[in-house]
């Protein structure tokens, strides 16, 4: 037998110093829950056939373990779930360095786009490379991402905007995820942008979004969600109201890019959808929260765009928290406004520049991050009965996750049991 397998069938990490088990309600947490972490001192768990068994103090399961378990020693170290990251653009062409410096010169993200830079670069370069091309860059990405303990994420399309090229990007994440070893969870994303060849026919592309490449991507089961971009510089809200429609009676959930730059309706709208997530969020006014409550969307939060861009102005976490909502916090991974894969980094981002503590940031990449997803019963926490993805850290304390602002702590990564890191 050998040693993957023996480990796939049982397996017991011991000598956790804290062991963050995020155990507790299956739902995602807002409020004085985002700072519960259910965390045991000198704890271990005991992993079988790739999912959790028991967790417990050492004294708890060391009974329970036999001769031929094999055991981690996490030597005092911080354990906590695997990372999920519920925001990211994976699948794409080419890069922007060049856009990366026309920023620091001193050209805004809408100077760029306008002049025929931002998406529309990527779009070019996403339909001139092959299918095999886009898997092995992407393979590359979802390497950094593990280093970075990422075992799950959310993926979009959106570089295509053709039927073929969509289609082709979302094949991409279907090999992907069937080669493992992270689980993706697959969005379209044709409504991200109007792309070049109908800057004059938006009504076309609109009309193409809705009868052709929704039906399509819903024929072939290739994609869970349906995501717009909902911006004064992508689609209206009028429009991204016509693709929610469509894609809702095609059985897709929803997900939003709204109020990035501008509060324009778009919380508002995606509360009116119930969607699952709204996304972004920037510019949202706290008279908005109380609508996302009510629908049961959550905030996804990305800072990392807003560094990356060279704005100031982050998402109120604060003010969401205390309106009840459950936020999430995700890399919005991508070539132009966010071209970093840790989540880490955001969650050191997150409480600096947006106040969240680090206890509510370990659980808006965790616990809420798998609700959004629809996985909260399979990921998210260690607790029996879930997914094994399991990670051992570089330190002792769970607040040092985030304040080692951009480390190059690596975790020990495990995925249903299996160390792939």
């Amino acid at each position: 037998m050998s040693a993957a397998t023996k480990q796939a069938r049982e397996l017991a990490v011991v000598n956790c110093g804290q062991l963050v088990t995020l155990a507790g309600s299956p739902g995602p947490r807002t409020g004085a829950a985002l700072r519960e972490l259910a965390i045991i001192k000198d704890g271990a768990t005991l992993i079988r056939d790739g999912r959790i068994d028991r967790v417990g103090s050492y004294a708890d399961i060391k009974p329970l373990m036999r001769p031929e378990t094999q055991v981690v020693d996490a030597a005092g170290r911080v354990v906590t779930p695997g990372f999920v990251d519920a925001h990211t653009h994976l699948v794409f062409g080419g890069n922007r360095a060049d856009e990366f410096e026309q920023r620091i010169a001193g050209k805004t993200y809408q100077e760029i786009a306008a002049a025929g830079g931002g998406i529309q670069s990527t779009v070019a370069k996403t339909r001139a490379a092959s299918e095999e091309q886009l898997l092995s860059s992407a393979q590359m990405r979802l390497q950094w991402m593990r280093r970075s303990g990422t075992t799950t994420l959310e993926a979009k399309s959106g570089y295509g905007l053709s039927l073929k090229d969509e289609l082709k990007t979302l094949a991409v994440l279907r090999r992907l995820h069937q080669e493992g070893p992270q689980q993706i969870v697959s969005t379209v994303l044709a409504a991200h942008t109007v792309p070049a060849e109908y800057r004059e026919k938006r009504a076309d592309y609109l009309s193409l979004v809705i009868d052709e490449i929704l039906p399509a991507v819903a024929a072939q089961e290739s994609a869970q969600y349906c995501d717009a971009f909902c911006d004064e510089h992508a689609f209206t809200l009028a429009e991204t109201r016509t693709v929610f429609a469509r894609a809702k009676q095609l059985g897709f959930g929803l997900r939003l890019h709204a109020e990035q730059f501008h509060a324009d309706g778009g919380a508002a709208l995606a509360a009116e959808f119930g969607a699952v997530t709204a996304d972004h969020l920037e510019s949202t006014q706290p008279a908005s929260f109380a609508a996302l409550r009510a629908a049961g969307v959550q905030p996804v939060l990305l800072p990392a765009s807003v560094f990356c861009i060279g704005h100031h102005r982050y998402p109120d976490a604060r003010g969401m928290i205390a309106a009840g909502l459950a936020p999430v916090l995700a890399t919005d991974f991508n070539p132009g406004s966010s071209p970093t894969t840790s989540l880490p980094f955001v969650m050191s981002l997150a409480c600096v520049s947006m106040r969240m503590l680090p206890s509510e940031s370990l659980t808006a990449v965790t616990v809420n991050a798998a609700c959004s997803l629809g996985l909260g019963n399979e990921i998210g926490s260690l607790e029996a009965g879930k997914r094994a993805d399991v990670l051992i850290h570089e330190f002792n304390d769970y607040r040092e996750i985030a304040y080692f602002v951009a480390a190059m702590a690596e975790p020990r990564v495990f995925i249903r049991g299996d160390e792939v890191l």
